[in-house]
């Protein structure tokens, strides 16, 4: 399937969820979407590759759940609101995927996320 090009796809860092990452993360959101129930998220704790077999993942999708690499689960497809629910199995937060995304320390993000709240709105 051909994609359109957007400007946006030429923004370095700039990961737009659209048709086209929706489709290349159908799997890994609709197992993201299994984690509201605790006994799914307790069956992909006990045999993880299993679990992302289950659900279809691609070889690169599975590598970047084994590393816990958010960022690199959002380039493939995924939804950062589903993306949460995987996150949060491990105990990380907004501010912890946030600063990921950033490739940041949590406590340097945080500090920047403070530092912007002091800037003068207007």
């Amino acid at each position: 399937m051909a994609w359109i090009q957007h400007d946006y796809d030429k923004v370095p860092g700039t990961y737009v969820f659209n048709g086209r990452r929706s489709v290349m993360g159908y799997p890994l959101n609709r197992m993201c979407m299994s984690f509201n129930h605790a006994e799914n998220r307790e069956a992909f704790r006990r045999d993880e590759e299993a679990y992302c077999e289950q659900y279809g993942l691609t070889p690169e999708q599975r590598e970047a759940v084994r590393h816990r690499d958010v960022l690199r689960l959002v380039q493939l497809g995924g939804n950062i609101y589903y993306l949460a629910k995987f996150a949060g199995i491990f105990g990380l937060n907004v501010q912890d995927v946030g600063a990921q995304q950033r490739g940041m320390r949590v406590e340097d993000f945080k500090a920047m996320l403070e530092k912007s709240g002091d800037a003068p709105h207007g």
